[in-house]
């Protein structure tokens, strides 16, 4: 019985969204398109990293 209602109410992904767990719930018809989207996204990203402060010590 308890598995019954575990599945039926904390086992699907607007649970998981209410809570903040996934970032966005998709239909699955759209999936291709929002992968593109996403992945067009980044192409141009650029990540600056912080400056070292110290270098590789001598040996």
């Amino acid at each position: 019985r308890m598995v019954k209602e575990y599945k039926s109410e904390l086992m699907h992904p607007y649970y998981a969204a209410e809570r903040g767990l996934v970032d966005d719930v998709i239909d699955p018809a759209a999936t291709r398109e929002v992968l593109v989207n996403s992945l067009a996204m980044l192409r141009s990203k650029h990540a600056d990293l912080p400056a070292r402060k110290h270098g590789n010590p001598p040996q």
